[in-house]
């Protein structure tokens, strides 16, 4: 692209144009050429909120995240733009990209602007370009971004570095996990949600969450745990104002946000490194 093409792009960018976002979006995820001079001339609003929704496989993530997302168009009358990340294959190198198909509802809201990535083998429950992709949205315009991991363990926590607020969605059925999972995931949580709370155990759940809790030190925020059925939209309102309150009270970055971007940012580089290192030796 050239640099007259690249300026005209991002003029619509910043004034909200979906096509060109959509267009900006698959340049920089495929590194495609021009990529590098959109990242650096983008304008993103650091004040723009970002939502991580995560948590393990089954728990109704993609019916919460679409629920959630429709409850602040109606009501708030604000402009959400829905980031759904789906694992790739290791075999055919593909994804199904079936958070989509799953949010369908919406497809016709002009307040709601949905994307999925694939991890393309990238770690932590979040794609290799979804910082960079943030930016983007938050050029275009939008009051608020929600962002669904791939259904994560222990380790995929990398959302925690780039969200505001941390949700993490259990299901009644995951009480006898709590146990085993109190690191990592448990301890990026700013909100847990315990979703499909209509099913047997889920009052169980909830109490066994706010004792994992009361073990840990107070931090400035008193964690909720909120029940949901997401499929039925019960609790969606009560979710959403915990989310206000915590973006509100929570100015500053948590005490694990810096590491994580830390981490991140090493990975990011190495990859940059071997990518280099595979273009040497292929002209060599």
């Amino acid at each position: 692209m050239t640099e007259q093409q690249i300026t005209s792009l991002l003029e619509q960018l910043h004034q909200g144009d979906r096509r060109a976002l959509a267009r900006c979006i698959s340049l920089v995820e495929n590194d495609s050429e021009g990529s590098d001079s959109i990242l650096r001339q983008i304008h993103p609003r650091k004040e723009i909120p970002v939502i991580g929704i995560t948590g393990p496989p089954g728990a109704g993530k993609s019916t919460l995240v679409s629920a959630l997302a429709g409850w602040i168009s109606e009501h708030q009358k604000l402009n959400v733009a829905i980031l759904a990340v789906d694992p790739t294959s290791p075999f055919t190198k593909g994804s199904l990209l079936g958070d989509r198909l799953r949010m369908t509802e919406h497809f016709n809201n002009p307040g709601i602007f949905i994307r999925s990535l694939a991890t393309r083998g990238a770690l932590g429950g979040l794609s290799a370009k979804t910082i960079e992709i943030t930016d983007l949205l938050k050029a275009a315009g939008f009051d608020m971004i929600l962002i669904e991991t791939v259904g994560v363990g222990q380790s995929e926590i990398e959302i925690a570095s780039l969200a505001d607020t941390t949700v993490v969605v259990f299901v009644p059925e995951s009480g006898d996990e709590i146990q085993t999972i109190k690191s990592g995931i448990m301890e990026i949580a700013d909100l847990f949600v315990v979703n499909k709370s209509d099913r047997e155990g889920a009052d169980k759940l909830v109490r066994s969450l706010q004792t994992t809790l009361h073990e840990r030190p107070y931090g400035g925020w008193t964690i909720p745990v909120l029940k949901t059925v997401a499929f039925s939209g019960v609790g969606i309102d009560e979710l959403f104002k915990q989310i206000s309150q915590h973006i509100l009270v929570s100015g500053k970055q948590s005490t694990h946000k810096d590491e994580l971007l830390y981490q991140r940012a090493l990975r990011v580089a190495s990859q940059q490194l071997l990518k280099k290192q595979r273009f040497e030796n292929f002209k060599a």
